[in-house]
């Protein structure tokens, strides 16, 4: 009888033990059910885009300002915002500021002052009743160090105005530390590598979602996650990936020919206004070239959100969509949003 009732009270404590090593996660700070990122030079909102907020009660806009890019070998903004006149009433504004890589590889000693000033400047001056600032930036193992220096002086600025500090996360960076911010913002989409042309979408694919999931588990930052509505135009060489074309007219005959579903041959040559993420300018676009259309399907992004949230339930409490726009927002159905936005 001794023997056990010591077996027990070995197996309670080992229980006991066990639950304790249960990793619990945080809750994203002022979490806000639906969001959506708007991610435009402009600040201009159709009536499609009015209804749809209204209509599918988003009450938080991640608004980008403006971006960080190198120039003479400093760190300069770039393509601020304007309009932000015609912000919708009621809905909580989160500036975003989005950081070129290679700015880390410059003196960033004053940078984290800059930024934080010029956001409270652009808020001050439009009104907008800021409570937190996001960095977005595909930062790298080589500049982490620089970039998480430069995050610790940004939240301190941050704390002092009262604000929440969030970044973005790629799943790549899952597996390394986290960054020194309150909570993170996990960008499923851009999980592919729009060079390798091999059948799957570089925007959300599951092949290239699963080997990171397991990461969620333990990762000790509270999350969120921003989920694609969007498409891209991926011009080809051959195989050699040339650009992302954002708005070629793909109906003209004149200059395409679609060959396949989503699949176009170019007819004539002809350039491109539009430029890549790293300032240089757009490509031409030859005879022979070719145009993939990717888009993930509803159900792809839906059946994506409900493996992260079997991983992290507490990550569906935020969802955001990237991105306000009704030329993108087309393409998916009342159905969708309120299933992606109230599981």
């Amino acid at each position: 009888m001794r023997s056990l009732t010591r077996y027990i009270l070995s197996l309670s404590i080992l229980v006991a033990t066990l639950s304790g090593c249960v990793h619990r996660h945080n809750a994203v700070p002022d979490a806000s059910g639906a969001a959506v990122y708007y991610w435009r030079t402009t600040m201009k909102l159709d009536s499609a885009e009015r209804g749809f907020l209204t209509q599918h009660h988003v009450n938080k806009m991640f608004v980008r300002m403006f971006d960080v890019v190198k120039r003479g070998g400093i760190p300069m903004p770039n393509a601020t915002i304007t309009g932000l006149d015609s912000l919708p009433v009621g809905i909580k504004i989160v500036p975003v500021v989005f950081i070129m890589e290679n700015c880390l590889h410059c003196d960033t000693t004053e940078l984290a002052g800059r930024i934080v000033s010029r956001v409270a400047q652009m808020c001050e001056t439009r009104n907008i009743d800021c409570h937190e600032l996001q960095i977005d930036c595909d930062w790298t193992l080589r500049s982490r160090d620089v970039f998480y220096s430069l995050l610790k002086h940004i939240r301190a600025e941050c704390a002092s105005r009262g604000w929440h500090l969030s970044a973005t996360i790629r799943l790549h960076q899952l597996s390394m530390a986290a960054p020194p911010v309150d909570y993170g913002v996990l960008m499923m989409y851009n999980t592919g590598d729009v060079r390798q042309r091999d059948g799957t979408n570089a925007i959300l694919d599951p092949q290239h979602v699963a080997p990171y999931l397991h990461y969620l588990d333990n990762y000790p930052l509270p999350l969120c996650a921003a989920y694609p509505c969007f498409g891209w135009q991926l011009l080809y060489s051959g195989n050699e990936f040339k650009a992302i074309l954002y708005s070629a007219d793909l109906k003209d005959t004149t200059r395409y020919r679609e060959i396949s579903p989503g699949h176009y041959f170019v007819l004539r040559r002809h350039a491109t206004p539009e430029y890549n993420s790293d300032l240089s300018a757009g490509a031409w676009i030859n005879v022979g070239d070719s145009v993939i259309v990717v888009r993930p399907s509803a159900n792809v992004i839906i059946n994506t959100r409900d493996q992260v949230a079997a991983r992290r339930p507490e990550m569906n409490s935020q969802i955001i969509l990237y991105s306000l726009n009704t030329n993108e927002m087309q393409y998916y159905n009342n159905d969708f949003y309120e299933t992606i936005y109230h599981p």
